[in-house]
């Protein structure tokens, strides 16, 4: 169904200030949960799980905004995606740097070693990778440097950093807890199965090309 609700500019200015609050909840729950002994038996452990777990619902979240739009036709929805991106990359950093400090204490032999033998890291760190360049040209001077079709390629790598993502939680966690895995890679399948549909949806064939007209030969008399 169709809507035809367009805001304001005020009104969208202020609905971006609410995602934004919003979006920075999970963080200010893990800092009161840290001021206040309130992380559990294993602080390291919580921590970890709840930043990734927040990296993948804002990469879903951001997955999920084209369809959305498309469903409602709520064209403006486009104008909170860089955001919701953004905040993905930001829990992925977190996520990322909880690793490096606390887990890792920033010693670089350790962490290559547990790249390199640890597959559910090195699929990890690679997804994190992916993630920085596309974090980096979230912006409009990167879009007109780039150009549009270089810029959409470079994005579309997010499709990938999402499957990463799922391999990394599958692996991460126990036989007896992939409940929740399968959830994530079900609804990533889902996402990536909108945009399959919508490219071949979309899709139109060249136009046939008609070939040249014969040319007419004509034959003069020469005089002699």
């Amino acid at each position: 169904m169709k809507l035809s609700f367009s805001p304001t500019p005020a009104q969208l200015s202020a609905l971006k200030t609410a995602v934004f609050l919003a979006a920075l909840w999970p963080l200010a729950r893990l800092v009161h949960g840290a001021l206040v002994d309130g992380l559990g038996a294993n602080p390291l452990e919580y921590v970890t799980h709840q930043t990734g777990t927040w990296t993948f619902n804002f990469l879903l979240i951001t997955l999920t905004v084209t369809p959305l739009r498309q469903l409602s036709g709520l064209h403006w929805l486009l104008r909170l995606r860089r955001m919701l991106g953004l905040f993905c990359f930001f829990y992925a950093a977190l996520h990322f740097t909880t690793y490096l400090w606390f887990d890792q204490f920033f010693d670089l032999d350790s962490i290559a070693r547990d790249i390199l033998k640890r597959p559910f890291i090195t699929v990890g760190f690679a997804a994190f990778v992916l993630l920085v360049p596309l974090a980096a040209t979230s912006n409009q001077r990167a879009i007109r440097r780039l150009g549009g079709k270089r810029w959409q390629t470079l994005h579309r790598s997010v499709y990938l950093i999402g499957i990463l993502a799922a391999i990394h939680y599958f692996w991460l966690v126990k036989i007896t807890a992939i409940v929740y895995p399968l959830i994530y890679a079900a609804l990533l399948a889902l996402l990536l199965a909108w945009r399959v549909r919508s490219r071949i949806a979309s899709y139109r064939p060249p136009a046939a090309v008609a070939p040249p007209a014969p040319q007419t030969i004509r034959f003069f008399r020469t005089r002699p």
